[in-house]
């Protein structure tokens, strides 16, 4: 996740990870500002990581320390980024927006 860069403000960056076999919830794998938040942006696309543009959650998961797990306030907004990020790897959310989830009937 990556925050814009202004004139003011550095540009800065969180990258999560989520082991579900290993993990109760998403951790904080890197962090940075300026030129270390661009690295952390190149290596994550050049790995086909998906980088959300999102400087409110950005913000908030800068105050967590590395390898720290995600705090229970931010379970529901990390994890409906996740299940919309999922759905982009099977094709099937193209044309959604984060935040929104698509629902399907296992049956149809």
């Amino acid at each position: 996740m990556a925050g814009p860069s202004d004139d003011q403000r550095p540009r800065s960056a969180v990258a999560l990870r989520y082991d579900a076999a290993r993990d109760n919830a998403p951790r904080v794998v890197a962090q940075g500002y300026g030129e270390l938040a661009e690295r952390i942006i190149e290596e994550a696309r050049r790995h086909g990581v998906f980088v959300h543009d999102s400087p409110e959650l950005v913000g908030l998961l800068m105050n967590l320390d590395l390898d720290e797990v995600i705090p229970p306030e931010l379970y529901l907004v990390v994890a409906e980024l996740l299940v919309w990020l999922s759905s982009l790897e099977r094709g099937e959310a193209e044309a959604l927006a984060p935040g929104q989830i698509l629902v399907q009937d296992e049956a149809g």
